[in-house]
């Protein structure tokens, strides 16, 4: 297949990209702005690219839209809530419009958005078909995001919106940066702790998404998370018995929203999301359950 990917410097990207090397028949191109630093990351045997055009979008099989400035990486000033916007809906407005215009269009463009889009939510299980999504910023970002994307479904193109939870890996994102602290025996809950956490293993990501480039009945929105979404006091406990540390401290909800204002929000409210989608066509999860992720994630 002939696959172009965008955010292919990611946790996600980096991952999926080695995955699908693996078939030397898949022919993959990465956007970047930065050809030399993909380079190193990537290696040689992806086709860098700066910038899109017409051409490349018509000669491509399926498109993967993983890029976005980071949401979680930088207090949420007016500047950043603009980036953190601008990274999403610019760049897939950029590729639906190419492929509108194209005469052979990718049949298939899998795009990023995330379980923001629910907002915050209490204990009630979400599957894909939940619409009373809190208005707030995670479900602004994610919600125009997925619209834009949408406008590029059509009889030749189908159109996957990869709602993705807490990807779990120990080299980037939130384990990552949560396992010094728990290391040092200080890690423990956020807020009460009641906050429902969804999580997926960063090897069942990149299989779902695989997943899904082969699975052509499956479209519109899909939960990218584990079966067995846990409480933030349970994540946090499981983590610390897995690294052989005590779970005593806890960081109450006002000194979250003092450190990092209104991204507070990510670490004080949650969601309970089911991957009902992934589970109804077939999809196996390799890691359903979060000790069983965290022993092959942590295995020194």
């Amino acid at each position: 297949m002939r696959i172009l990917i965008t955010g292919g410097t990611g946790l996600i990207g980096q991952a999926l990209i080695k995955q699908l090397l693996s078939n030397k028949d898949n022919q993959i191109s990465v956007l970047t702005r930065s050809p030399d630093s993909a380079a190193a990351c990537l290696g040689s045997a992806v086709n860098l690219v700066t910038c899109l055009n017409q051409t490349l979008i018509d000669q491509t099989d399926i498109v993967i839209n993983l890029a976005g400035e980071p949401i979680a990486e930088k207090r949420w000033t007016d500047n950043q809530k603009q980036q953190i916007c601008h990274s999403r809906w610019h760049l897939t407005g950029k590729i639906v419009e190419l492929i509108q215009q194209s005469d052979t269009p990718p049949r298939t463009l899998l795009s990023g958005s995330a379980i923001g889009i629910y907002g915050r939510q209490g204990n009630y299980q979400i599957d894909e078909t939940f619409t009373q999504y809190y208005p707030e910023f995670s479900n602004k970002i994610c919600k125009k995001w997925e619209d834009i994307a949408l406008e590029a479904q059509s009889s030749s193109t189908r159109v996957c919106l990869l709602r993705t939870g807490i990807v779990l890996s120990p080299t980037a994102g939130a384990l990552h940066k949560m396992l010094l602290p728990f290391k040092l025996g200080l890690g423990g809950k956020f807020a009460d702790g009641e906050q429902i956490m969804s999580w997926i293993h960063i090897d069942d990501m990149v299989n779902a998404i695989i997943y899904l480039m082969e699975q052509r009945g499956i479209d519109g929105a899909v939960n990218m998370t584990s079966p067995n979404a846990v409480t933030n006091q349970v994540f946090s406990e499981t983590l610390a018995r897995r690294l052989s540390r005590p779970c005593i401290f806890s960081t109450p909800a006002f000194v979250l929203k003092l450190i990092f204002g209104e991204m507070s929000d990510l670490f004080i409210y949650g969601q309970n999301v089911v991957p009902k989608k992934l589970l109804a066509n077939g999809f196996q999860f390799e890691y359903a359950q979060l000790n069983s992720a965290l022993l092959d994630l942590l295995n020194d």
